[in-house]
């Protein structure tokens, strides 16, 4: 996932870039990938900036010149791509980076809902997009449940397991190496290797906040004891020289 793609069948510029599409009209996006921070938290998680592509709503195509059939998923993770080359046609061009991505997402709207569970599905699992995930933060009153997901396998999906204890889901990416789970309507990204959930911005700022505190805690105990020590050496030298007199 480190190094730079080579296998590329056409230069940017000989591929176009995608066209213009109209901005979402509703709030999904920014409440629940961009306000929690996961862009940056996945990024982090991952690594390689140059050649590992998580970013929202990226056109999805075989080829920037077509004009019916792009996807423009929610959320995109594409290991060993040009991360260049997608900014610059401001798409994924499957022809110029020699595979599709390996995992999209799909957060449920009213608007959307049923053309994420069955147009788009079909079209993810007809570009190869080894896995595609759908979240719906009401539990399931836009889609039929909070948290699904489908692997490619045998030349279709095959949905991936949902754990639940009654009150979250809780499935595991293969290709991402980590749990998707369903908590109190918030999307959340389990690490199994840490058994920590990824941080959201909020989380990672309260840190540095009780970081901070207890930095300052201890600097003041520390001058505190201090002080002690100051006033019990002032107190033992002034009775050896009462003793001394």
């Amino acid at each position: 996932m480190t190094s730079k793609l080579t296998r590329q069948t056409k230069t940017v510029a000989e591929s176009g870039t995608f066209p213009d599409f109209p901005p979402r009209d509703d709030m999904q996006n920014p409440l629940y990938l961009h306000l929690p921070g996961y862009m940056t938290t996945l990024r982090r998680h991952f690594g390689s900036p140059e050649t590992t592509l998580v970013l929202s709503e990226v056109p999805l195509g075989n080829s920037p010149r077509q004009r019916r059939g792009i996807l423009i998923p929610d959320l995109t993770v594409a290991f060993d791509v040009d991360v260049d080359a997608i900014i610059a046609q401001w798409g994924y061009a499957i022809e110029v980076q020699g595979k599709p991505p390996e995992f999209v997402l799909e957060v449920a709207s009213t608007s959307t809902a049923r053309n994420d569970e069955a147009g788009k599905r079909e079209g993810y699992s007809g570009y190869g997009v080894p896995e595609y995930w759908r979240f719906d933060p009401t539990g399931g009153q836009r889609y039929r449940q909070g948290l699904a997901g489908d692997r490619l396998a045998d030349g279709g999906y095959q949905p991936v397991t949902i754990n639940t204890d009654g009150s979250r889901y809780w499935g595991h990416s293969e290709v991402l190496g980590l749990m998707l789970c369903w908590e109190d309507g918030q999307l959340r990204w389990w690490d199994p290797a840490t058994l920590q959930y990824l941080a959201t911005h909020d989380e990672e700022a309260e840190g540095r906040v009780a970081e901070r505190d207890a930095r300052i805690a201890a600097e003041d105990a520390q001058m505190a004891a201090e002080a002690r020590v100051r006033e019990l050496e002032d107190e033992l030298a002034r009775r050896r020289s009462e003793g001394a007199g």
